[in-house]
């Protein structure tokens, strides 16, 4: 009996373990996983369909099973934006082959032995966040792994010597961490490696000559490190190399020969070492070559004429070297070549003809040489060129016009050269120029006027010329720097300072002594010229003496019609009456012009409103503001310019103020009209009914306050407004707490922006009268007569603002016997430690501190008193974004 109950014992023990063999095993899987999964933190629910309480993991996101087995051996996760640390779970994957976690934002060390997994043949852990050393011996027990790839993370310290062991390694790549000190010596025995990428971190030491070891090596990446010393000649046993990327190094000595082997190579770059000694002329061995970029070296003597045998080459770049000689003709047997820049060189010569026979050729420079001659007619043949820099050469002649054949053109600098004739209006054919250099020359003639019409120009430098004639007056040329039309004596328009009307014709110079008549000489009466002269000295004297008096009248006149502004506009506005005010365009000098740019409303009250104080609501350094309704019950704020003896001429005006009202944003204050008359113009906006934020900050009452929450929104919708009006190239100018308006829900509304381009000129004494109410938002440059007033102003301004929002403090405070100055007062708080007492005490602690702080400094670094060292208002807004705390319901916010 003893033995029976033994036997059926033994029975049921093994079917259990049986059992378990073939279930459990299973659960092994499960279990790994969801190990895995409570590891980490998942924002986005990719793994959702992870559930413990499934059999089999076979059919989750990112799993992959063998059909036969239903044992897990994929496991792919990239990019679902993953974060925490490795789990150990995943070692229960007994049969996992491949690993790939890329594109995360995993933390941690490398410390779970993955490489012990016995069947792991690819590992991908690129692109997260993993920090500090790998262990040792990590790869001790790497099994059958084939690629390895800890890319762009954050490991430090040394490589592991363990790597050695991983025989049956294929690919490697440590790029773009923070790995130190040597390569360890039994890397470069892993004769199956096909690919090592090393690029990118903090090794150094020499490239040994055990490189040959890698007799399989297709791709060999240690650029961006710091070996130094020189190439072994033993790199020619790599014969299967493809690719070869050494740039960024302290490498030095010339090219060994052993190189010209490596026919199957495609890219050869050495870019920014010390190499030494001629381009080798064998470089024409290497026929399979693409990619060449010698640039940043020491090299000397001529470009080789066996450039020729590079039937592939696409990119050649050999600048910033030492080489001499001419521009081989030779370059266009190179017929694929995209690229070649063989700037910052002792090039002399002239420019081949040939090139133009380059079809496929999308970059050329050839600039800081010393190259003499025209530029060829042919370069029009080159018709993909979109980049083309010739400046700083000695070249003479005329800009070709088959330049206008090139219609890919992005880019053009012919600057700092001898080039004369004029600008060649078949450059307003390229429609895709965005850039264009042609400042020191000595070109003549009249710019066409067709080259406003290029929508994409963002650069147009003509400084330093002898070009003469009216400036285009469209598109880019509206707000063209004064810089890049300078030295032009004889240029006229508006970015000049110079009116065209002024140009008066040459005088007919007469010849006293001659006794020809003809149709250009004075008739016979050259015996009487004393008394002909005379007469035209005293009609002289007449005509100055009636414009003098002529100057005193209208001086007088002027200042009446200013004493009578209020009456002459409701004498407009009445005598036209509701109809004819609202229908635009009239130009009866009585009713003035009226335009709105969606339709033509009912002004039923708007005479009455300019004169009833009851309907003011403000009043700024360019006019006042007043609410009124129109016959459809619309309510509008209209702005009454008290600037109109600055004003432009009615063309001008109605020009820029059209331009502003395409300016569309959320956070602008709409601009949907005008009115013009020669002594009263108005701006017609739309009205917003929340107050401005001056008056939220500083004339609250009680408890009525701005929260955080309503703060930060404040400042990110503001910088918004002006990262979108610098994009319209519209500078604000007058940016104040008082010109930000919140609206019913809050959000930020930025109001009177551009209102100086309605000036003739940017006069800083006037602007600076004008907006004095704006003192302690102004930026330094305003103060100086020869700073270009640029978008910095504005992000100037708007740090002042970020400031006063965080603080609840006016830019510039009046004490009994100091004056306290918002950014050095929050700037002195941040160098002793105490920023947080600048927090305004309204708030009673209710705001995140990970937020305000960095929005103070971000406020501080938009004060710079540097312009240059403020950010632009875009990388403001991308700033602010980071900023932002996830956790926007959270009670402090309230």
């Amino acid at each position: 009996m003893r033995k029976v109950f033994v036997t059926v014992f033994l029975f049921l023990f093994v079917e259990a373990v049986f059992v378990e063999a073939l279930n459990p095993s299973l659960n092994d899987d499960v279990l790994g996983l969801i190990v895995f999964k409570s590891d980490v933190q998942d924002p986005y629910g990719k793994l959702k369909s992870w559930n413990e309480e499934d059999d089999s993991p076979c059919n989750w996101d990112g799993i992959n099973c063998n059909p036969r087995s239903n044992r897990v051996t994929e496991v792919v996760l990239d990019g679902f934006g993953l974060s925490g640390r490795i789990s150990r779970g995943l070692l229960r994957l007994q049969f996992l082959h491949r690993l790939s976690l890329a594109k995360n934002n995993l933390t941690g060390s490398i410390s779970v032995s993955l490489a012990q997994l016995a069947y792991l043949k690819f590992l991908d852990l690129s692109e997260n966040n993993l920090s500090g050393n790998i262990p040792g011996d990590y790869f001790q027990q790497c099994g059958p792994l084939r690629s390895i790839s800890l890319a762009n993370n954050k490991i430090s310290g040394q490589i592991p010597e363990s790597l050695s062991s991983c025989v049956t390694l294929a690919s490697l790549n440590l790029s773009s961490n923070q790995f130190s000190g040597l390569v360890p010596s039994g890397i470069w025995s892993l004769n199956g490696l096909r690919s090592l990428d090393l690029s990118n971190n903090l090794l150094d030491g020499e490239i040994p000559v055990d490189i040959q070891g890698l007799s399989n090596l297709r791709a060999l990446n240690l650029g961006r490190n710091n070996f130094k010393g020189e190439i072994p000649d033993e790199i020619g046993g790599c014969l299967l190399l493809r690719s070869i990327d050494l740039s960024e190094n302290s490498l030095s000595g010339e090219l060994p020969s052993t190189m010209q082997k490596l026919s199957l190579c495609s890219e050869f770059i050495l870019r920014r070492n010390a190499f030494v000694g001629i381009v080798p002329e064998w470089i024409g061995e290497m026929k399979s070559l693409q990619i060449l970029d010698f640039s940043e070296n020491n090299f000397s003597g001529i470009i080789p004429t066996s450039i020729r045998e590079l039937e592939s080459l696409k990119v050649l770049k050999v600048s910033r070297n030492g080489i001499s000689g001419s521009l081989p003709e030779s370059l266009s047997s190179c017929v694929k070549l995209l690229e070649l820049d063989v700037s910052h060189n002792s090039l002399a010569g002239t420019i081949p003809k040939s090139l133009g026979q380059l079809k496929s050729l999308n970059i050329l420079d050839l600039s800081e040489n010393r190259l003499y001659g025209f530029v060829p007619v042919e370069i029009g043949g080159a018709k993909s060129l979109m980049e083309l820099s010739l400046e700083k050469n000695s070249l003479t002649g005329e800009i070709p016009s088959s330049i206008g054949y090139c219609s890919s053109l992005v880019s053009l600098s012919l600057s700092h050269n001898s080039l004369t004739g004029p600008v060649p209006e078949a450059l307003a054919k390229l429609t895709y120029l965005q850039s264009v250099d042609l400042s020191f020359n000595k070109l003549t003639g009249v710019l066409p006027k067709q080259l406003g019409d290029l929508g994409h120009l963002s650069l147009f430098n003509i400084s330093h010329n002898q070009l003469q004639g009216e400036l285009p007056s469209n598109g880019f040329f509206n707000t063209i720097s004064p810089y890049s039309v300078s030295a032009n004596p004889s240029l006229c328009g508006a970015a000049v300072n110079r009116s065209c009307s002024t140009v008066m014709p040459k005088p007919i110079v007469l010849n006293p002594n001659s006794t020809e008549s003809s149709p250009n000489t004075v008739p016979q009466s050259i015996r009487h010229e004393k008394k002909i002269l005379s007469i035209s000295a005293l009609i002289a004297i007449g005509a100055a003496a009636v414009i003098f008096v002529g100057v005193i009248a209208i001086t007088v006149l002027n200042i009446r019609v200013r004493s009578a502004a209020p009456r002459s506009a409701a004498a407009a506005l009445t005598f036209s009456g509701g109809d004819d005010f609202s229908h635009s365009p009239s130009t009866d000098a009585n009713s003035g012009k009226l335009v709105m740019f969606s339709g033509d409303p009912d002004f039923s009250t708007g005479a009455h409103a300019l004169l009833n104080k009851d309907c003011e609501l403000g009043r700024g350094g360019f006019g006042a503001v007043y609410r009124t309704v129109l016959g459809d019950g619309h309510p509008v704020a209209i702005k009454k310019l008290t600037v109109s003896s600055l004003v432009k001429s009615q063309e001008d005006f109605e020009r820029e103020v059209r331009k502003l009202g395409k300016v569309r944003h959320h956070n602008l204050v709409t601009l949907e009209g005008y009115y013009w008359t020669p002594s009263l113009q108005l701006l017609i906006y739309e009205f917003v009914a929340g107050g401005n934020l001056y008056k939220h900050l500083h004339e609250g009452s009680g408890g009525c306050f701005l929260s955080w929450n309503e703060r930060f929104n404040i400042i990110l919708g503001t910088a918004k407004s002006l990262a979108h009006l610098h994009q319209m190239n519209v500078i604000h100018y007058n940016l104040k707490s008082s010109n930000v308006l919140i609206d019913s829900s809050g959000e930020p509304k930025v109001a009177d922006y551009g209102l100086a381009r309605l000036l003739p000129m940017l006069d800083r004494y006037v602007l600076s009268s004008k907006i004095q109410s704006a003192l302690g938002y102004m930026a330094p440059e305003f103060a100086c007569k020869t700073v270009k007033i640029t978008e910095k102003c504005d992000v100037y301004g708007f740090g002042v603002l970020v400031l006063e929002v965080v603080t609840g403090k006016r830019p510039v405070e009046y004490m009994e016997d100091d004056v306290v100055v918002l950014c050095d007062m929050v700037r002195g708080a941040l160098e002793e430690g105490r920023v947080e007492d600048c927090i305004d005490a309204r708030l009673q602690g209710k705001f995140p501190a990970d937020e305000v702080i960095p929005v103070m400094k971000l406020g501080l670094i938009c004060t710079s008193q540097v312009p240059s060292n403020r950010p632009d208002m875009g990388e403001v807004v991308n700033i602010l974004e980071l900023i932002r705390c996830p956790s926007e319901g959270q009670d402090e916010l309230v």
